[in-house]
């Protein structure tokens, strides 16, 4: 496949041709394409790109408006590739913002916020974000175009590829690679990007502790996840675990679900569950890329794969919802509950196949129900006009 055009593409084509001069940051984790789309603009656009992975880049912004003159002249746009790495960047796009009114964009991790803390809140008023996630459905469809006469084959075998090798962007589109040559890319991504990013940002001591969280919540989707469970067994700290946890949340490998907490006693959840931007990472963890038909885990990873693409599909839109689960003492659970911020509630319940929504949750609400056969269609209206 060509290369892949991302939707935030739109987004970013809107802020150069508009008025405002506000720095966009593009969020997402390694290997999604963010430097991709920031080479394919300073390409378009004729500029200069500048990486802050490299010293020498970094060295070429030292916050003085003398010097930044000098590159606001040169370049009508400025592109900053992995903006994280230096930390003290908010002093420098502040002044940028504020002396020359020139439009920025910038990708990254968010963990400039927290390697920043307090002076990346002096940028507050002055930016705006998107994000770069590993590929939605719905990108995927815009780019292939299937005929009508074979989208329904087409949303099977694309459900069944990205559950089981994920929706990084080479990952997906490199149809000329083996099975063995995918698996093994992912085992890279999983270990020079995923894991050693995480620690390495963080100054975390234990790669294998981190390693081993994630392969336990790997093996536990779909259900409620107990820190204290996970710790015991690994012999570690709850509070470390939490941690790691709040970290990968952070770094966009997991997906955090609540419980949806109401006044009625009868609602009961102090757990929530977790899940995983994308599946290929999740398998690597735990080395299974069977047939979906011949594993045990199916319903969790459909179940995966549907929150996944609604999470990704949400900060793609910039929705303005909440998403939950919702379990009863005696059991009976929805699946996702979105809240709007209105307060009116869809529910979810995901199915391989058909079925009846159960009627249990406790506020009004439009029930709906996803499937293998119906994801697309489904995905797109749970979240239109949200």
């Amino acid at each position: 496949m060509d290369m892949i055009e991302r939707k935030i593409e739109n987004t970013i084509s809107k802020y150069l041709k508009g008025n405002e001069n506000k720095i966009l940051f593009v969020w997402g984790p390694r290997r999604s394409g963010k430097t991709t789309l920031i080479n394919k603009l300073a390409q378009e656009l004729k500029v200069t790109k500048f990486n802050f992975d490299l010293q020498s880049d970094r060295e070429k912004f030292a916050p003085r408006r003398e010097i930044l003159e000098t590159i606001v002249k040169e370049n009508k746009v400025i592109l900053i590739d992995e903006v994280q790495n230096y930390p003290e960047a908010t002093v420098m796009l502040k002044i940028l913002f504020d002396e020359f009114k020139i439009k920025i964009i910038a990708t990254g991790s968010s963990e400039l916020r927290r390697k920043s803390s307090k002076e990346f809140d002096t940028l507050a008023g002055r930016f705006n974000e998107i994000y770069c996630l590993p590929l939605s459905v719905f990108e995927v469809l815009e780019n292939e175009k299937p005929k009508a006469s074979e989208m329904g084959e087409f949303k099977i075998k694309l459900a069944k590829k990205l559950q089981i090798y994920g929706a990084y962007p080479e990952v997906y589109s490199k149809d000329n690679l083996s099975e063995k040559e995918r698996i093994d890319l992912l085992q890279h991504m999983l270990d020079a990007y995923v894991l050693k990013d995480v620690i390495d940002i963080y100054d975390l001591k234990n790669t294998k502790l981190a390693k081993d969280i994630l392969t336990k919540i790997a093996l536990q989707l779909g259900s409620e996840v107990s820190v204290r469970e996970i710790a015991d067994s690994l012999g570690a700290s709850p509070s470390t675990v939490s941690n790691y946890i709040e970290i990968f949340i952070k770094n966009y490998i997991l997906i955090s679900l609540p419980s949806f907490k109401t006044n009625i006693r009868k609602a009961v959840s102090e757990n929530r569950k977790l899940y995983f931007y994308d599946l290929g990472i999740r398998n690597i963890l735990i080395q299974d890329f069977r047939d979906l038909e011949l594993r045990q885990d199916k319903g969790g990873v459909f179940e995966n794969f549907i929150i996944s693409e609604l999470e990704k599909t949400r900060k793609i839109q910039n929705a303005k919802i909440n998403t939950y689960f919702y379990r009863e003492y005696g059991g009976k659970e929805v699946d996702i509950v979105i809240e709007d911020y209105k307060k009116k509630y869809t529910t979810i319940e995901i199915k391989s196949k058909n079925g009846v929504a159960k009627k249990i949750f406790p506020f009004p609400n439009i029930p709906e129900i996803i499937t293998s056969q119906n994801y697309l269609e489904k995905i797109a209206i749970v979240l239109k006009g949200k």
